[in-house]
């Protein structure tokens, strides 16, 4: 039998009997090698590796662990790639890979795949796959549903594993086939490749065999089903179901007890009094929103209790996960001295209003989990211009923002206790006094940890202290190291079962996603896009499309945070898009232990060896020795491990052993010195995510292999701070490679790859140096049609280039930039000198990038301009931009016209004594913008009055000569308690020449600041008595900085070089730049 990959066209052509001859017995061999029929012989040497192995079950699992020892590390050859334009993406498919089905949904689209496309499989086999793709499919309909009955675990367990093991199979017969080609395509392999699969203790096997086997599985699995006798009802009907925990029975046993509630409590009753676009008389709906356990009730509870008895009528109900509405409306009645049993939703809608109709009311709904519960109950409260208040709470902020008045004016964000309040609620539930504290050093010591990782959640605290109370110093010690874990005592259990509501709410792909964050360690703020593509990549996400495939990931992530499972991190001040998240510990402890339930994801410090197929691993220890992971890898436990985050460089050789790994994810403690060595990474043939990165921002040196054409599945491939000049030559036959990233290039850029334009699934390319890249490369970037944000660094030698070669490669970027105008978002040009400034005279003609008008973010400081082109003005969907110019003349009256700008910075770089006045206009200019940042201390500015009406952050650059004459004027102007952040730079002693310049002495500099210490503090009085009158809430930061600013590192998180401060009129001043993209 031979197999064949599915034919593309219907189109025949005939070919000569020799040659058709010639080709099926080429054929026939590679076939023959991958069911195990024949020899594969290599163009270098006639080695034959095929190892019969067994195959995978549980009765076998023991004998076939040790298989990973015999793997070998294979360097690359030389070979002959060529660019496929028919490649199978092995992940693509209709349904995804989750925690409840395991890889059921993703497997049941590729055997589909096997039956409908032309494998040339017997009919026999077709019908076999059809048979158990059946029993699969009810299987995955019913499987999250009979994973709740109890004693059905195990079964459910087999059923996931059997899954992932069918689909490891699966997915190695069909990279198999696509050796199994015409001449066209990665179908001409490197042959270190085709001995991997040989090594492979899959597909050497004949396929029959195969299908038989997985058949036989799925056999054994369904009549296990019907012999336990259990279905789908049993689920509904079973009567040992606990019923479901109320989340606010939790509560501190009383008044006095309660902790760091005064604050909150005068801020929410403060935004009772605040008119926001309500009037005071008005109805007004103030909504709290937080996790469970933050005290969301409590503090509901407090703020009524404080003012209840300003009100005619009040009542305290909550809803709950599955809303009664009747139930709740009866309730409020029957709070209210009504009570009617055979009345319907719309007559107690109608009894409520008359009763409220000419009172003042104050009404609290507590524990809303849906929007549309909340309607009816609404319209219930009439708008009698009495002053009413209703308070609302809940866990999702969709929902917050929903039930309450004037959109987010009114919702409260429910905050974890502060370490002070922490402490003061532990040592009161321990002892019964705040003033008492721990008996032993020790358990101080315990107290202080156990605290942290409690994270200031009320409710965290208040049940691991009443477990600890009148223990000894080791039962503390053994809950700070297992509390995560325990199930002892009722505050405990109802910690966890609050907590696990809000999982339980979740739809199964969210748990999917949720559960993910545990390959990331405690405390760590995750990157929001790097998140995203490691969910993709693992085929969480799936569309219909590839590409919006991030999109959707990015929907499932604001769900989670809007569900408050995960807390936002970094935000963009500019456009509110949260670019990183943290996990709460005692989330993150809740989801590990679920995780580790369902052998979802395996978190390894190096203490001891796993046992078992592991599909998911993060390494996290610090401990010299390896023994413990290197046992794991040795055993095989890890052999088809899917997703790896290692943090530990000496394992770094370890990684080619996995062979089945989607997403790989180094994050090493490096320095400069240090080399990591990827170059056995063309074997791993079903990645589709590679990141390489740093622990602190560092260069490094990294070795990649001389090419990875092999690495067909790869989306991903980020390599920050690496030491690298060019990628392996073939990474432009990637098919399905959409980001691609060197930010923080160690060398000052990459160069493109040859053969740029086939990379046409890019989206993302940052971190290439134009100087170093070939002017056919550079115009190969326009037919990137897919490309939304493309990074351009430059690079050290750039002074050392004819001119007219420079001017050539400006000439190619133009011109794809103008093809790639109409799709792309990001532009940014990156720099680390002044010297290295891009000449781009060029384009400062009226309109140099027709239909560039998409774009959102522009960075032009590495660009030479005389002055602000006239063409920024046509960019009405632009919120961010960057630029640095010769001469500011008219530039502010360009970009004032921006409809969206919420970001603006502004530099000039002339050394020579020119001065300059800029009136910024007033009304109906900068209309959006929030962060202005102005360097450019030569040039007066002049405020118009309604200038700026939104500016938050003000940053300006001013002349170490500061007198009255050169102050801004008409700051006044700003708009009062909105400016919240001034930082104000006084380049200090103009003698010293630039950083980086030939006369440039850094301690020499330094001595000329110090020695005019004196001379200080007058310019601050001076900035101080200009700014403060008009904005005594905004917090002012005036620094003298010992250098001129000459540029902006490129950088995604920080934008800007941070300018060193020889002094400060703050003592905690940060950089003040800190801009996010």
């Amino acid at each position: 039998m031979r197999l064949q990959s599915p034919k593309k066209t219907a189109r025949v052509e005939k070919t000569p009997t020799r040659q058709r001859k010639s080709s099926r017995v080429r054929k026939s061999r590679i076939v023959d090698s991958a069911s195990g029929k024949g020899k594969l012989v290599s163009n270098e040497n006639a080695e034959t590796s095929l190892v019969r192995h067994k195959d995978i079950n549980s009765s076998t699992r023991e004998h076939y662990t040790e298989q990973t020892e015999r793997y070998k590390f294979y360097q690359p050859r030389s070979f002959s790639c060529h660019y496929p334009t028919n490649t199978t993406y092995l992940g693509k498919g209709s349904r995804a890979v989750d925690v409840a089905r395991g890889a059921m949904g993703s497997l049941l689209d590729k055997l589909g795949k096997l039956v409908k496309e032309d494998y040339n499989l017997e009919r026999s086999m077709k019908r076999d796959i059809e048979s158990f793709s059946e029993d699969l499919a009810k299987i995955h309909k019913d499987l999250p549903k009979l994973e709740k009955l109890d004693g059905l675990k195990i079964w459910v367990d087999e059923v996931r594993e059997l899954s992932y093991n069918i689909e490891d199979m699966v997915d190695s017969f069909l990279l198999h086939v696509e050796l199994d080609s015409s001449s066209s395509g990665f179908r001409e392999f490197p042959r270190e490749g085709l001995k991997f699969l040989e090594n492979d203790m899959i597909t050497h096997r004949p396929i029959g065999d195969v299908i038989r086997d997985i058949k036989n599985h799925v056999q054994a699995v369904a009549d296990r089903q019907k012999k336990y006798n259990f279905s789908v009802n049993d689920v509904i009907a079973d009567p040992t179901a606990k019923a479901p925990i109320d989340p606010r029975m939790a509560k501190y046993i009383n008044k006095k007890q309660l902790v760091g509630i005064e604050a909150p409590t005068d801020e929410l009753i403060r935004l009772f009094g605040e008119d926001g676009g309500v009037s005071k008389q008005e109805l007004k709906i103030v909504s709290i929103v937080g996790l469970g356990g933050l005290g969301k009730t409590t503090l509901a509870r407090a703020v009524y209790d404080k003012l209840k008895a300003q009100y005619h009528c009040r009542a305290f109900v909550s809803v709950g996960q599955n809303p009664d509405v009747k139930k709740v409306l009866m309730n409020i009645l029957f709070a209210l001295g009504k009570k009617f049993n055979d009345l319907d939703v719309l007559q107690l809608i109608e009894e409520l209003q008359k009763l409220l109709e000419d009172r003042r009311y104050f009404i609290v709904i507590d524990d809303i989990w849906d929007s549309e519960a909340w309607d009816p109950i609404q319209s219930a409260f009439p708008e009698n211009s009495l002053g009413s208040r209703v308070i609302t709470t809940t866990r999702i902020h969709p929902v917050a923002l929903a039930t309450c008045s004037a959109k987010s004016k009114f919702v409260y964000r429910m905050k974890s206790l502060s370490p002070e309040d922490s402490r003061r609620l532990f040592l009161r539930r321990i002892f019964g006094s705040e003033e008492a504290s721990p008996d032993t050093p020790r358990e101080e010591e315990i107290s202080v940890d156990i605290l942290k990782k409690c994270g200031g959640m009320p409710l965290a605290i208040i049940s691991i202290a009443s477990l600890l109370a009148g223990e000894p110093a080791s039962t503390w010690d053994y809950v700070r190291k297992t509390m995560g874990a325990m199930t002892d005592g009722d505050d405990v259990e109802k910690m966890k079962q609050i907590l696990d509501l809000s999982y339980i709410h979740l739809p199964d792909h969210l748990k999917t996603c949720l559960l993910y964050v545990c390959m990331y360690p405690e405390d760590r703020e995750i990157d929001k896009f790097d998140l995203l593509r490691q969910w993709v990549a693992e085929g969480f996400v799936i569309t219909n499309g590839r590409l919006d495939a991030v999109d959707l990931a990015e929907k499932y992530f604001k769900e989670l945070i809007n569900m408050c499972m995960l807390e936002p991190g970094k935000i963009d001040d500019y456009n509110n898009e949260v670019l990183s998240c943290r996990v709460h510990d005692i989330i993150l402890d809740l989801m590990r232990s679920k995780s580790s339930k369902e052998n979802f994801i395996h978190v390894i410090d190096g203490s001891k060896d796993e046992t078992g197929q592991i599909r998911r691993v993060a390494f996290h220890y610090n401990d010299k020795e390896d023994t413990g992971i290197s046992g794991s890898i040795n055993k095989g436990s890890l052999s088809h491990v899917r997703s790896v985050l290692l943090r530990r460089t000496s394992l770094v050789p370890r990684f080619q052993e996995f062979q089945y790994v989607r997403v790989l994810h180094l994050e090493l403690e490096l320095s400069s010195m240090d080399l990591v060595d990827l170059t056995g990474i063309n074997r791993l043939f079903l990645l589709r995510y590679l990141k390489v990165a740093p622990l602190r921002p560092f260069g490094y040196s990294l070795k990649l292999p001389n090419k990875i054409g092999g690495l067909q599945q790869l989306e991903t491939m980020d390599l920050d701070y690496a030491s690298l000049e060019k990628y392996p030559s073939d990474i432009a036959s990637l098919p399905w490679l959409s980001h691609l990233s060197s930010r923080a290039n160690a060398e000052g850029g990459i160069a493109l790859p040859d053969r740029i334009d086939r990379l046409t699934s890019l989206c993302t390319l940052e971190g290439v140096c134009i100087y170093r890249s070939s002017v056919e490369n550079i115009k190969g970037l326009g037919k990137l049609t897919n490309l939304r944000k493309l990074a351009i660094c430059s690079a050290k030698f750039r002074q050392t280039m004819e001119e007219e070669e420079e001017i050539m490669r400006v000439d190619a970027l133009h011109s794809s930039i103008c093809m790639l105008a109409s799709n792309l978002r990001i532009l940014t040009f990156g720099i680390s000198s002044e010297v290295s400034m891009l000449d781009v005279g060029c384009w400062s003609s009226s309109s140099p990038f027709p239909q560039v008008s998409h774009i959102r973010e522009l960075n032009l400081l590495c660009c030479e301009f005389e002055k602000c082109p006239e063409w920024i003005g046509q960019l009405h969907h632009l919120y961010k931009f960057l630029i640095s110019v010769k001469e500011v003349a008219d530039g502010f009256s360009i970009v004032a016209r921006l409809p969206s700008l919420a970001y603006f910075k502004l530099v000039t770089f002339v050394k020579e004594e020119k001065e300059e006045s800029v009136v910024i206009p007033g009304r109906g200019a900068f209309q959006a913008l929030k962060h202005l940042i102005f360097h450019c201390e030569k040039v007066s500015l002049t405020f118009e009055e309604g200038a700026m009406p939104k500016l938050e952050k003000l940053d300006m650059q001013l002349r170490w000569d500061m007198t009255c004459e050169f102050l801004p004027v008409g700051i006044d102007h700003l708009q009062a308690g909105t400016l919240k952040e001034i930082w104000l730079r006084v380049h200090w002693h103009p003698s010293c020449p630039v950083e980086g310049s030939q006369d440039f002495d850094d301690d020499v500099c330094s001595a000329k600041c110090n020695d005019n210490c004196e001379h200080k503090e007058p310019v601050r009085r001076l900035l101080e008595g200009a700014f403060k009158p008009h904005h005594h809430t905004a917090d002012i930061s005036i620094s003298f900085v010992d250098y001129c600013y000459v540029g902006d590192e490129f950088d995604e998180e920080d934008g800007d070089n941070e300018l060193t401060s020889t002094d400060s009129s703050t003592s905690d001043e940060e950089d003040g730049d800190n801009e996010s993209d």
